[in-house]
Order: C-alpha cells, then sequence, then structure tokens
C-alpha cells in the first residue's frame, strides 16, 4: 500500500511540474518565431504604446508644436542643440515642450510648497514667478551646458585624433579615406569627436565638396582649435600643398599650444591655493597645534589667577 501511495504521489508530481513547466518555460511559438524571424508584431506594438516614458515623449512632442516660435529663434536653436548632439528630428519639438511642461509645473509645485508658508503674499508670488521662470528657461540653459560639455569633450580628443590623422596620411591614405579611419578608431575612446568625423564621410559620400563638409564641421562644433584644423585642410586642398606636411606642421603647432596652456595653469596654481589653504587647512593646523595649550591654559592657569 505504502509503495503504491508513493507511486501515485511521484506521478502525480511529475505531471504537475511538467505541466507548469510546459505552461511557464517551455514556449513553441516563441522559439518557432526565433528560429524563422519573425515576432510578434501586435503584442511589441501594445509595449511601444503603452510605456510610460515614451508617453511622456509623445506629450513633450505635441505640447512643443504648441508654442509658437520665430524662425529665427528656430534656427538659432537648432544650431544649439545640434551643437549638445541631440539631432533627432524631434528634438526641438522636445525642447519646446519640456518647456511648457516645466512652466507649468514648476509654478504649481511652488504654490503648493507655499501654501502652508507664514510669509507674505508678494514673496509668495515671487517664488511662483521665480519657479515658472525657471521651468522656462531651464531648459535652455541644460541645452547649453550639454554643448558645452561636448565640446570639451571634442578638444580633449582632438589631439589623439589629430595624431591619427597625420599616422594615416602618412601611410599612404588619402584625407577622405583617413578622416573615416579616425572616426573608426576613435568610436569607442571619444565617441564625439568620432560622430562628427562620421558625419563628415556621410557628406562626402553624399556628394558635398570636401571644403563644404569640413565649414560644417567647424560650424556644428563650434571649438576653435577644430576651425584652425578645418582652415589649414581647405588651405592645403586649395593651394595644392602636401596634406601629410601641413598635418604635420599643425600637430606640432597644437602640442606646443597644449603645453603652453598647462604651463599656464601650473603657474596659476599657487594663486588659486590661497583661499583653500587660508580657509580650509590653516583653521584645522590653528586647531592641532595651538588647540591643546588653550585648554592647559584654561583647566590651568585661569583657575590659578582667580585663586590668586
Amino acid at each position: 500500500m505504502v509503495l503504491i501511495v508513493s507511486f501515485l504521489l511521484f506521478v502525480g508530481i511529475t505531471l504537475l511540474i511538467s505541466f507548469v513547466g510546459m505552461k511557464l518555460w517551455v514556449r513553441p511559438k516563441e522559439a518557432i518565431e526565433r528560429v524563422t524571424g519573425t515576432e510578434s508584431t501586435a503584442r511589441y506594438e501594445q509595449q511601444v504604446t503603452t510605456h510610460p516614458s515614451l508617453i511622456f515623449l509623445d506629450m513633450m512632442k505635441k505640447l512643443g508644436d504648441k508654442l509658437p516660435a520665430s524662425p529665427k529663434d528656430v534656427t538659432v536653436m537648432q544650431r544649439k542643440l545640434i551643437r549638445a548632439g541631440m539631432r533627432g528630428p524631434t528634438a526641438l519639438k522636445m525642447l519646446y515642450g519640456a518647456k511648457i511642461f516645466f512652466a507649468i509645473a514648476l509654478p504649481i509645485m511652488m504654490s503648493m510648497a507655499v501654501a502652508g508658508a507664514q510669509s507674505d503674499s508678494s514673496n509668495k508670488l515671487l517664488a511662483i514667478l521665480a519657479a515658472g521662470a525657471m521651468g522656462f528657461w531651464g531648459p535652455n540653459e541644460y541645452v547649453k551646458i550639454m554643448s558645452q560639455r561636448r565640446q570639451k569633450q571634442i578638444q580633449r580628443a582632438l589631439a589623439n585624433a589629430l595624431d591619427l590623422l597625420v599616422v594615416c596620411v602618412e601611410s599612404g591614405l588619402g584625407l577622405d579615406q583617413a578622416i573615416m579611419q579616425v572616426a573608426k578608431e576613435l568610436e569607442a575612446a571619444h565617441a564625439e569627436i568620432s560622430q562628427e568625423f562620421t558625419l563628415v564621410n556621410l557628406e562626402l559620400k553624399a556628394g558635398k565638396r570636401r571644403s563644404e563638409a569640413l565649414r560644417n564641421l567647424s560650424e556644428r562644433t563650434e571649438v576653435e582649435d577644430l576651425k584652425k584644423l578645418v582652415a589649414v585642410l581647405i588651405q592645403s586642398d586649395r593651394f595644392g600643398t602636401g596634406v601629410a606636411q601641413s598635418l604635420r606642421a599643425h600637430a606640432d603647432y597644437m602640442r606646443v599650444q597644449a603645453k603652453q596652456v598647462a604651463e599656464e595653469k601650473a603657474a596659476k596654481l599657487g594663486v588659486k591655493l590661497v583661499f583653500p589653504i587660508f580657509f580650509c587647512i590653516l583653521p584645522s593646523l590653528f586647531v592641532v597645534t595651538v588647540g591643546p595649550m588653550a585648554v592647559k591654559i584654561v583647566r590651568e592657569l585661569i583657575p590659578m589667577m582667580n585663586s590668586i
């Protein structure tokens, strides 16, 4: 009897585990779709439309369509967005949508925050207006900060890119192929300048002249050293001088300039350290050196003087 119950229990547990495994882990439909390369389109579209982040982005785009802007301002903002690395077709709409959203949301949050505060109504109104102005102009400042950060990264990567350009050109590659090779080599280390060189390659493949593509590169980035490099390349292409020789001379010039900038920063370091030393190091030094003596004076000398 015990054997029969054990056998039936074993068979029941086995069937239960098999059923659960078939329902949860073994999915023949997904296996077939994975082998054939097809996907469930309806389920994918449902996930895409119901994702909260995509709904928020769609709301930003719709709000951006509602904000009127002059063509001049649109051109300026598009240049700033491109300089910050935001080149999507909906980047401008997203920016305007973020301005409207934060210009409405921040005053509401500020009004809820100052509702129970004990202060004048004029101060509360000023705080709400300041929150509205911050929400409206904040996205512009964010784009400005991102563009400055991207320019610094391009400036930092320019020396390596120029050295690679010199090596590629001196090894026998043309300038177009050298730019393409540098973009591939710097893709992992310096993605920003790699993207810019990739755009130059795409413009050249689209049929633009090399000088025009290089000018577009300098206008997109607004980096001074990159503008100088573009000027050198355009002049060498126009006057027929050797590109490798021009790049080698410009690389030497940039190396000397970088050395001078480093020496200048090192010379300024002593002056910049005055305030941290005076406000941070000297107080702790006084506490360590004079502190025990002051404690001794308070504990021993002052009671001795009072007793006299």
